[in-house]
């Protein structure tokens, strides 16, 4: 009986250490870079990382409906309102170690989650048709002005990125004065929104529009060759301008990630979170997708550096604020006809 016991009792701690030893993420990144980055965390700690990767929607569909039987231990998506809506619902447990804390700067995270990485979401434009005295303190707000009527594209209202930036104006200036910005900006529309950021770059290089709004990791990509020489050399035709420089910077977004409520092995996720903001994997990251590092003392990758590194930053606007106006930032752009 003692052996029987003893038996029960190895096996029971090999299971406990086994589970111990592993960390299940739920991502919406789709970057290939971030299975290597997993890859070098799982060499030094010896800890496995299970990957379940999807839309946000679908994972965390997922997430809700599994409940206290999710094997999820850590979310990870690539925009902070997402990450802030689904706080607001509770499916997170605090996140913040010393270690998160002491790196990540206070308007880039918050107990629930925190960014990995910065993305800038700014104005590219035709420097045959436009000149930089005509963009001269241009602003996001600028974006609505009468002269710019026919000349702007820009993504649909249902792009989580729009909303973020939508979210961050009704911070910024009311959701009144938004509503009235959103409804001059549709007037300004070169065409109705469609296609990804990257479609946006190559309406103005192909003369379709004098001005777009995308994040600034997609000319990097479109720069570096990799989605095609056609793309490369559309991507040459447009210059980036940092909106905003006068006064509160320019509008930044994260990647990041939170605990789960629900999750089996917290700790080893707070392990990972916080492997993600060493300096050996950020500048994994910036190199592999031409975000901005969140640490200090990491340099973004060459072809986001030639954009331009002095440009101030909106450091004034908590990105937590992103969750909790992006209801009324969706209202405030399908009111306008926002398509």
């Amino acid at each position: 009986m003692k052996k029987i016991l003893l038996t029960i009792l190895v096996l029971s701690l090999f299971k406990t250490f086994a589970l111990a030893n592993e960390v299940n993420v739920f991502s919406a990144r789709h970057y290939d870079s971030d299975i290597q980055l997993y890859e070098k965390f799982t060499a030094k700690t010896g800890i496995k990382v299970n990957i379940v990767s999807g839309k946000d929607k679908a994972l965390q569909k997922r997430i809700i409906e599994e409940g206290v039987e999710s094997k999820a231990d850590l979310y990870i998506t690539a925009d902070a309102g997402r990450l802030g809506a689904f706080a607001s619902k509770g499916m997170f447990q605090n996140s913040l170690t010393p270690a998160i804390k002491a790196a990540v700067p206070s308007n880039f995270r918050t107990s629930k989650w925190t960014g990995i990485a910065k993305r800038a979401r700014i104005i590219y434009y035709s420097p045959e048709r436009v000149s930089a005295n005509d963009l001269n303190g241009m602003t996001y707000e600028g974006l609505a002005d009468p002269k710019w009527k026919g000349k702007v594209v820009i993504r649909k209202s249902n792009n989580i990125y729009n909303q973020s930036l939508v979210a961050s104006l009704i911070k910024n200036n009311g959701k009144k004065a938004t509503a009235e910005w959103a409804k001059g900006v549709v007037a300004n529309m070169a065409r109705d929104s469609k296609g990804n950021d990257r479609a946006q770059i190559l309406a103005v290089a192909a003369g379709e529009a004098d001005l777009a709004l995308a994040n600034t990791y997609y000319l990097a990509l479109m720069l570096s060759g990799k989605k095609g020489a056609e793309q490369q050399a559309a991507a040459k035709k447009v210059l980036p301008f940092f909106p905003n420089q006068e006064g509160r910077g320019t509008h930044m977004n994260i990647s990041g990630g939170g605990v789960l409520k629900n999750a089996p092995d917290p700790d080893n996720a707070k392990k990972l979170l916080e492997f993600l903001l060493t300096k050996e994997a950020q500048e994994h990251i910036v190199n592999n997708t031409f975000e901005y590092p969140m640490i200090d003392g990491v340099e973004p990758h060459p072809l986001v550096k030639q954009m331009g590194l002095r440009f101030k930053q909106d450091l004034k606007t908590k990105v937590a604020n992103y969750g909790k106006n992006q209801a009324a930032a969706l209202e405030v752009m399908l009111s306008a006809k926002w398509k």
